[in-house]
């Protein structure tokens, strides 16, 4: 097993103690909860006539189901309305932290990160697999169901299920132009596996992921369970501690924090289960054609063929086909879109929506484009540089914030057939709506792809 890892040292400060089963049960520094897995977890609660142990380490957010286009109270959907009063009825009644709309609001995973809630050496879990998020920051950060959410209400803690094995992941080489982090994950997943992490935890490093700003790690990181993995995460340094400083959450005396944060990250004699490279000097921007996150190629390669596979991937592949509508051995360049979507909390944040603006200034869009800000604080730092503007005169929608398009939750929804440009994280059957069909990529790929109509290289437009 690993040692000295980051993940284990991470693990080892938070274990109360190793349960009669040989479990570990861990504490939770920080608790994040959004309306659709916590409402059962609260109930709990009152059947046991327990409040929240620590509601200072709890933080809600509404996301999921909130419309993005009116916020007007009611909501048009009745369920959306009965989740949304939930939260708000649960976060009063157990006193915790709630960033509600005029207040913060947004996707969790974007609000959450950039209040400075998440600092090095934590342990933070959600009822939302894309918690790994937060391991950008050098923590330990993974998602969990809904009944491990109502003991960390209870008690702050949790029973591990399993010791999680760690691999190493070094990203190294050049990126090209139009070439981003988003890329980098889609790469990662088709070389290793929808399943490859199964078990482990993920840790990033290389001179590519050096060189990542924060948002960028934050996207590498949120990806690492389309992977299999339970978490995924990067050692804090410089960049890490220069994005936290002065945000609302961060400790005020940082430099007394980054002696702490320095000590956490993994040791350079640390002991790796695993260990793998990943050269991108070659790498293209990223497509995914069919219903897996490790379906994806480049957008100038050709689907692969049938007989590539066998046993079941091959059913798989044929029946990922069958529900696109593609055929193999075409090219994925050119591929006409219906639908583009430009938001999530992959790539929602302000360096998403600033990189989709380079391509869309002073071009038009060809079909429906969705634009939709992570957070309150992302929607108003882009209307603050204009970009609102950029979006609007192109003929795409600037949206409220929200998780938006990313599910079939709310009304942001693919009709039967109709084929999304996303930047979201999921690509499975119905996962946009009952019937449509996901193409995942960059929110460069995705901006060239609304001027176009059909999937391009957006190198082509920068």
């Amino acid at each position: 097993m690993s040692k000295n890892t980051l993940k284990d040292k991470v693990l080892d400060l938070h274990t109360v103690c190793r349960l009669e089963d040989g479990r570990r049960q861990v504490f939770a520094g920080v608790h994040l909860v959004h309306e659709v897995t916590s409402a059962p977890a609260f109930d709990m609660l009152r059947e046991l006539g327990l409040r929240v142990k620590y509601p200072e380490l709890t933080y809600a957010v509404c996301d999921h189901v909130i419309p993005t286009d009116n916020s007007c109270r009611p909501f048009q959907d009745p369920q959306a309305e009965v989740l949304t009063k939930t939260l708000e009825d649960n976060v009063r009644e157990f006193g915790i932290n709630y960033f509600g709309p005029g207040k913060g609001q947004g996707v969790c995973h974007v609000v959450f990160s950039e209040q400075g809630l998440i600092l090095p050496g934590m342990v933070a879990v959600c009822g939302d697999s894309h918690t790994s998020t937060y391991g950008a920051f050098g923590a330990f950060a993974f998602g969990f169901g809904t009944t491990q959410v109502s003991h960390v209400l209870a008690t702050q803690t949790f029973a591990m299920d399993k010791e999680l094995k760690v691999r190493r992941i070094d990203f190294n080489g050049r990126l090209e132009k139009g070439v981003v982090s988003k890329d980098t994950a889609l790469d990662m997943i088709r070389k290793l596996g929808a399943k490859g992490g199964n078990g482990f935890a993920y840790e990033f490093g290389g001179s590519v992921v050096n060189g990542m700003e924060m948002e960028a790690r934050m996207t590498l990181c949120n990806m690492a369970p389309e992977g299999g993995a339970k978490s995924g995460y990067i050692n804090p340094d410089g960049e890490t501690y220069n994005y936290l400083a002065g945000r609302r959450f961060t400790p005020s005396d940082i430099s007394k924090a980054i002696k702490f944060w320095d000590s956490i990250g993994s040791n350079n004699d640390a002991v790796y289960d695993d260990r793998r490279e990943i050269d991108v000097s070659n790498l293209e921007p990223m497509i995914t054609w069919g219903t897996s996150s490790e379906q994806a190629i480049m957008v100038h390669e050709r689907m692969p063929a049938v007989e590539d596979y066998s046993g079941k991937a091959r059913e798989e592949v044929e029946k990922a086909y069958l529900y696109m509508g593609l055929k193999p051995g075409e090219k994925i360049y050119g591929t006409p879109v219906d639908i583009i979507f430009i938001g999530s909390c992959t790539n929602g944040r302000i360096s998403d929506l600033r990189q989709a603006s380079r391509i869309l200034k002073g071009r038009k869009v060809k079909v429906r484009t969705l634009v939709v800000p992570g957070s309150e604080s992302v929607k108003g730092e882009a209307e603050a540089e204009g970009l609102d503007k950029i979006f609007l005169e192109a003929g795409a929608e600037w949206r409220n914030p929200g998780c938006s398009m990313c599910l079939a939750m709310n009304p942001d929804k693919l009709k039967p057939g109709e084929r999304c440009a996303s930047t979201s994280n999921r690509n499975f059957e119905n996962r946009q709506g009952k019937g449509g069909r996901t193409h995942l990529m960059s929110p460069y790929s995705a901006a060239a792809a609304a001027i176009t109509g059909r999937i391009v290289d957006p190198g082509e437009y920068l």
